[in-house]
């Protein structure tokens, strides 16, 4: 809980986008309520990410630009505060980038997850949220990211871990809930059938894989109704105009069938101290 009394909700992601793409609904939701302060951890500013436009950055400067269009996200939706853990972005599996010394996957785990539980002891979350041990898709850093921000979730309430920390007026903080992100099969099913109602042309690769993306739909234990902000969330996606793809499948759907498609944001509860969310709606549910 922040020191004006509102409930915190701490995302931690791996890259510039994540937050946008994946959960953008819920921030812009959490974001317009009072009584809910959103802040945000980056691992990396997305140097090795791809480049949708060269007129819009060169690679050189491709870190320098996906800050900024994280900033512009992170004001779209609402997140009040935004934190970076300063390393360099790994780069998909296989690259090269992925043997950077500079690279979340080079980091000391124990100097990694020392810097989230930082971030979770000054802010003290109610709430964390991070990718699922998939990663989404299996992106080094998104996998990395979600090891290293669960050992930091139980870190951070451990007094004998980081004592630095706490001599430097950092005390122990244990968050109410952890939460993973995940994209349930359904929507890929749904909007698979969406197309095929519209009469477009859907890929043989991805009709061949559809009933393989994403997780189990009963992965989801908390489903946050996000139909309401789906502008919101649009206008931080925009922001990151260096990785929108125009090619994408999902660029072939009007814009209200995806925000009908887009209308749930699924998570799965991994950690809790307060209970389950009977109702399966609410990331704050059993708070107060």
């Amino acid at each position: 809980m922040s020191a004006d009394g509102r409930l915190t909700l701490m995302a931690v992601f791996a890259h510039p986008d994540d937050e946008s793409f994946g959960i953008g609904g819920t921030l812009a939701r959490y974001g317009a309520d009072p009584g809910v302060r959103a802040v945000l951890v980056c691992a990396t500013r997305g140097e090795a990410g791809e480049i949708s436009n060269p007129e819009l950055a060169s690679a050189e400067r491709l870190g320098e630009v996906r800050e900024l269009e994280l900033r512009c996200a992170c004001r779209a939706l609402g997140v009040e505060d935004l934190f970076f853990l300063d390393y360099r972005d790994s780069g998909m599996a296989g690259s090269a980038e992925n043997e950077d010394p500079r690279a979340l996957a080079q980091a000391d785990q124990e100097e990694a997850v020392g810097k989230i539980v930082a971030h979770i002891r000054r802010e003290r979350p109610d709430v964390v949220v991070t990718f699922d041990e998939s990663g989404g898709y299996g992106h080094p850093d998104h996998v990395a990211i979600h090891h290293l921000t669960k050992a930091a979730f139980a870190a951070a309430a451990d007094p004998a871990r980081y004592g630095e920390q706490i001599e430097a007026g950092l005390q122990p903080h244990q968050a109410s809930k952890l939460y993973y992100t995940a994209i349930p099969r359904r929507f890929f099913r749904s909007a698979v059938e969406k197309m095929t109602e519209l009469g477009i042309k859907v890929p043989q690769r991805y009709l061949e894989r559809v009933d393989s993306f994403g997780l189990p739909d009963e992965a989801c234990t908390t489903d946050v109704y996000v139909q309401d902000f789906w502008d919101t969330k649009q206008t931080a996606v925009a922001c990151h105009a260096t990785q929108l793809n125009p090619d994408s499948i999902f660029a072939l759907l009007p814009p209200d069938t995806m925000r009908e498609l887009q209308a749930w944001e699924c998570f799965q509860l991994a950690e809790t101290t307060v209970g389950e969310d009977p109702n399966g709606h609410d990331l704050f549910a059993g708070f107060g």
